[in-house]
């Protein structure tokens, strides 16, 4: 089974950045498109942000402009660049293939808290 551990979030003031990482077990990141998903209290998760396997991307508008997805296939790795920050864009992020599928599972995720 794959297992997907996701790290990187934090504490930051509005307008500062943060680097999350995903890295999964097995060969999910070859084959399959790749999303970042935020999770608020009460809320599904929503999709933010998502990563083809040629390389194309696209994001929700509200982190247009902000954020940059981007995936190592040779590191087994997912990566959302976070810039400029907002507190609207606290929550929980995970990881995990679009569309979600049963065969993967979701992951802990890493909370992401703006504020000042």
């Amino acid at each position: 089974q794959v297992q997907l551990v996701e790290s990187g979030g934090g504490l930051v003031q509005p307008g500062g950045s943060l680097r999350l990482s995903c890295t999964a077990s097995g060969s999910a990141f070859s084959t399959n498109a790749m999303g970042w998903y935020q999770q608020t209290p009460g809320n599904q998760r929503d999709l933010v942000a998502v990563i083809a396997n040629s390389g194309s991307t696209n994001y929700a508008d509200s982190v247009k402009g902000r954020f940059t997805i981007s995936r190592n296939d040779a590191e087994n790795a997912l990566y959302l660049q976070m810039n400029n920050l907002k507190p609207e864009d606290t929550g929980r992020y995970y990881c995990n293939n679009w569309p979600p599928t049963v065969y993967v599972s979701w992951g802990q995720g890493t909370q992401v808290t703006v504020s000042s």
